[in-house]
């Protein structure tokens, strides 16, 4: 039984405003001590329940895992050493203020082999405006360090949408990017969700409206194309062979177990949730799983999170469905919103900015 393995690291330096992730403030030691021995009681757990699981994916996500000691990645890796492939993929997240050159040497040394750098922006005042606690001097040395540590497949985040932010301010980003020798970059838009600090200072007032956002989205694609990176699923660029394993799981449905307060999971026919509670996660023999679905991965399900790739909704594996999907593809076959041959649908780049109106109506029938 093959599987990826997510573990979310709650703990950040400062909360970012527009982040709406589960995370808690601080660096306390010693609760960062007790979160670890948490990561590993639940994961034995899973061995224990499952002996027959393996793991060809490993992302460490926040939060901010890059706070961790590095002994803590030594340690979860170790856990499930011999249900390990030797090819796995396995990412941690790192924030660019937190790179230091002795731990990254020895984050690399227990296995971890691909980053992922919150950049965000090469424009300082954009990042000061996001609330970042780096300046992109800071991401670019981060960068350096992580390649000297031996980590020859970093990504990078570009937001898309930023206060101020205009076509020239995001290709300097691009291109300062690309200029970093990143395989994989993730550009995602801004987006003001509720209980956020943005949302409660009503920063939507002062950011790009809808229209110019989708402008801005437009022109980072073809601005990512021209440097070599080929988008491969609405918000994720990337070059040739580098696209995210991982991420690539949850597109395609297939299994993933969540360790930690708010992660998700999809594995042996449910898909379930810890709750947003690092106390209950740090205290309980076992973190608590709240099902939210019992049989997911039908038809439906796989084709909409099919249509988030570029790659689209193969209709022949779908026989019995494909008449009903073609129907309604025929109705937006003229938009350019969507490609249809050889028994594909794919979205456009256009298509991808309206993805949720057209993906419900290809798939109105079900």
């Amino acid at each position: 039984m093959k599987a990826g393995l997510y573990i979310h690291v709650p703990f950040c330096i400062r909360k970012c405003p527009y982040c709406d992730f589960y995370s808690v403030s601080g660096t306390d030691e010693s609760l960062k001590t007790e979160y670890t021995a948490a990561v590993i009681r639940n994961t034995e757990r899973y061995l224990e329940r499952y002996p027959d699981l393996s793991f060809d994916t490993v992302y460490f996500g926040g939060g901010t895992p890059s706070l961790m000691p590095a002994a803590f990645f030594g340690s979860v890796l170790g856990c499930i050493k011999g249900r390990l492939d030797t090819n796995a993929e396995i990412t941690m997240e790192l924030n660019p203020k937190t790179a230091d050159e002795e731990k990254l040497n020895e984050i690399r040394r227990s296995g971890v082999n691909r980053v992922s750098a919150g950049i965000q922006s090469a424009i300082d005042s954009e990042l000061r405006d996001l609330g970042r606690i780096h300046d992109f001097a800071e991401a670019a040395e981060a960068v350096r360090i992580a390649k000297n540590a031996g980590f020859d497949n970093i990504s990078g985040d570009l937001m898309i949408g930023i206060k101020g932010q205009n076509e020239e301010s995001l290709v300097q980003s691009v291109n300062a990017l690309a200029s970093l020798g990143l395989k994989h970059i993730s550009s995602y838009m801004l987006k003001i969700e509720p209980g956020t600090e943005f949302f409660r200072n009503g920063i939507s007032s002062v950011v790009p409206d809808e229209e110019k956002t989708a402008e801005l989205y437009l022109l980072a694609v073809k601005t990512l194309a021209e440097k070599g990176y080929r988008q491969y699923e609405i918000s994720n660029f990337s070059l040739p062979g580098s696209e995210s394993r991982h991420n690539l799981k949850y597109w395609n449905c297939e299994d993933y177990i969540g360790i930690g307060p708010s992660a998700h999971s999809c594995f042996d026919g449910k898909r379930y949730e810890v709750p947003r509670d690092l106390s209950s996660f740090i205290t309980g023999p076992y973190q608590k799983e709240e099902v939210n679905e019992d049989h997911p991965c039908g038809f439906f399900e796989k084709a909409m999170l099919a249509l988030r790739l570029s790659a689209g909704l193969d209709l022949d594996k779908y026989p019995d469905e494909a008449p009903l999907v073609l129907k309604q593809a025929q109705k937006l076959k003229e938009t350019g919103l969507i490609n249809c041959g050889n028994g594909v649908i794919s979205l456009t780049p256009e298509g991808f900015l309206v993805s949720n109106e057209i993906i419900s109506r290809l798939l109105a029938d079900f």
